[in-house]
């Protein structure tokens, strides 16, 4: 695409020659020979940079560069000044310009001047849009586990390649949000993201959901439909659930992945499938395949780059995180002033094994919304269920020796946790933990603080005094 660069001077003749310069060069050049009509043409249509002179009649090329830096700031000025007047070209550089260039122009000075801003501003919407990409990619996608940071370290990574993905992990992990999130963080986040559950619908109509049909293909074909392979386009189909397709259409999927054509049911014309295919499964399709419940071919077909969601219960540390997170959600979706959970409540969600994962935590915290009566969830609003099962054995979400840590390094890393997903509040965190404010201060490493907190020492806030506990003995070395 070509840069579009608009030329500003009151002077027709030296206009049209910079204009008439730069499009020999490969830029879309056009002129204005006013600041208010620059100003008219930026508002129009979009521009990537403006050569502007200094000295004009109502508002100079200062005044230009100024309300440039408010009102567009994605557009690059560069002005042009005498060589006795450097002063007005610092001034313009204070006020927004990007680059001067001195009298008389001298036009190859001006390209490259042209060039460098073109791609300046080339490089600073790139980043603009990583960043954007990045916060929607983890947008709904909660937790600071080393095992979700991976996981969205690995998302970033693969999301502009073509190549199918395998997203694994038990019901209720998130998986179809992961598959959102490499689509929206891919080149192909404007075309369609089309979701389809394997699960839901038995073999025949399955084929005609994906391939499409033409009119007369079986009884109740009255028209013709596209399939969604075809209504994805150049975006991404994601297929659910694809360790409950049956066998015979794995068959025909396979066909499509390694044609990548399809042809609808009852039709005789073949079309280009253009979409990326990411799949998922809560099965272990290695054992389905043993079992020849899958095809070994189609597996290693969609298995090309595997995802892996942990389980809820092998990331307790972002247990509290996500559920104020959908505590925020619900409380906002139904108008209701909730701010968050009271101790007891909180150590419940921590203790509790969560065998359905995300999507049963979420019901919960949307449960305990509706129900409680106070601005936070006791433990009462819970679900009876998560009040009568006992805590589970502790899981070691690692198998690598080298990554396990002493009961120091686990005991600090929890406590950093805790006061994360309580947003720094250190008060909060030392009760839901059941320790005084002085021991969290120690376990976080801050001497300075446990030294202000230790019992004797002057109270330095009424949060201090407010959420004073009895002095405790210093306690034993552990």
């Amino acid at each position: 695409m070509q840069a579009r660069v608009l030329v500003v001077d009151d002077d027709v003749d030296a206009a049209s020659l910079i204009r008439d310069a730069l499009r020999k060069r490969g830029y879309e050049a056009d002129v204005a020979h006013s600041g208010p009509e620059c100003l008219s043409k930026l508002a129009i249509r979009p521009w990537d940079a403006v050569v502007t002179d200094v000295n004009m009649g109502a508002m100079s090329g200062i005044e230009l560069c100024s309300v440039m830096r408010r009102d567009f700031p994605d557009v690059l000025p560069i002005v042009i000044t005498g060589e006795t007047s450097l002063e007005r070209a610092v001034e313009a550089i204070r006020v927004g310009a990007y680059d001067f260039i001195t009298k008389p122009v001298k036009i190859d000075a001006l390209a490259i001047a042209v060039a460098r801003a073109v791609e300046h501003l080339s490089l600073r919407r790139e980043v603009t849009r990583l960043r954007e990409t990045r916060n929607a990619a983890v947008d709904g996608i909660v937790g600071t586990s080393p095992s979700v940071r991976e996981m969205i370290d690995m998302i970033a990574r693969i999301a502009d390649s073509d190549a199918t993905i395998l997203i694994t992990g038990e019901s209720g992990t998130g998986k179809e949000l992961v598959a959102k999130a490499i689509h929206n963080q891919s080149a192909r986040r404007n075309e369609p993201f089309v979701a389809v559950n394997c699960a839901a619908m038995p073999g025949p109509l399955l084929e005609s959901e994906l391939f499409g049909h033409t009119r007369g293909a079986f009884t109740d074909a009255q028209t013709s439909r596209r399939g969604l392979f075809v209504q994805a386009g150049a975006g991404t189909i994601f297929l659910d659930e694809i360790g409950e397709m049956p066998v015979e259409m794995q068959v025909k999927l396979l066909r499509v992945l390694q044609e990548r054509k399809v042809r609808a049911v009852g039709g005789d014309t073949e079309m280009d499938v253009r979409a990326r295919i990411v799949t998922a499964t809560n099965r272990d399709l290695e054992h389905e395949v043993e079992e020849k419940r899958f095809r070994e071919d189609l597996y290693y077909r969609i298995n090309v780059v595997p995802i892996s969601v942990p389980p809820l219960r092998e990331r307790s540390g972002d247990i509290l995180q996500l559920a104020q997170f959908f505590l925020q959600r619900s409380a906002a979706r139904i108008n209701k002033a909730v701010r968050g959970f009271s101790t007891s409540a909180a150590r419940r969600l921590i203790d509790y094994d969560w065998p359905g994962n995300i999507r049963e935590l979420e019901n919960c915290v949307e449960r305990a919304v509706a129900l409680c009566r106070l601005d936070e969830i006791t433990i009462n609003d819970l679900p009876p269920k998560l009040l009568t099962e006992d805590p589970t054995q502790l899981v070691v979400p690692t198998a690598s020796i080298a990554e396990l840590m002493t009961i120091d390094e686990l005991s600090q890393r929890y406590v950093r946790q805790v006061v994360a997903a309580v947003n720094g509040n250190k008060t909060q965190a030392a009760r839901i933990l059941g320790i005084d404010r002085r021991s969290l201060y120690r376990r976080l490493g801050d001497r300075k603080e446990a030294a202000a907190s230790a019992p004797g020492a002057p109270v330095e806030s009424t949060e201090s005094t407010a959420s004073a506990t009895p002095a405790e003995p210093s306690e034993p070395a552990e």
